[in-house]
C-alpha cells in the first residue's frame, strides 16, 4: 500500500499565497497519475488539479485556473500544489491522491486508489 501525508496548510488572509506538499511512502511509484481534491464543511469533494506520471501534463478546475500550479519531484517522492491568490472559497481541507496502473491525470476522484488525510487551509476576508 502507499501513504500519502499534506502538509504546508495553514490560515492565510486573502490574496495571500500558500504551497502544499504531499509526501508518498511505502509501496509508493512515480509512475502514476497524482491529484489534488478539496472538500469544505457541508460541501462535496471536489476537484481541484491533477498531473501526470512525469508531470508533462496538468489539469486544473476552472474556480483554480491561473491561480494553482501542480507540480511534482519523482525523485524525492513529493506532489506540490502552489496556491497563489487565495480567495475565502478557497477555505477547505486538501487532500492529495494517488492512482494505481494509470499513468494519466483525471478528474474523477474515483480514479484514485491511494488519498492522504488532508490538510486544512483556511482563507480570511
Amino acid at each position: 500500500q502507499v501513504q500519502l501525508i499534506e502538509s504546508g496548510g495553514g490560515l492565510v488572509q486573502a490574496g495571500e499565497a500558500l504551497r502544499l506538499s504531499c509526501t508518498a511512502s511505502g509501496r509508493t511509484s512515480s509512475n502514476v497519475g497524482m491529484g489534488w481534491f478539496r472538500q469544505a464543511p457541508g460541501k462535496e469533494r471536489e476537484f481541484v488539479a491533477s498531473i501526470n506520471w512525469n508531470g508533462a501534463r496538468t489539469q486544473y478546475a476552472d474556480f483554480v485556473k491561473g491561480r494553482f500550479t501542480v507540480s511534482r519531484n519523482n525523485a524525492e517522492n513529493m506532489l506540490y500544489l502552489q496556491m497563489n491568490s487565495l480567495k475565502p472559497e478557497d477555505t477547505a481541507v486538501y487532500y492529495c491522491s494517488q492512482r494505481i496502473g494509470y499513468t494519466t491525470m483525471s478528474s474523477a476522484a474515483g480514479d484514485y486508489t491511494y488519498w492522504g488525510r488532508g490538510t486544512q487551509v483556511t482563507v480570511s476576508i
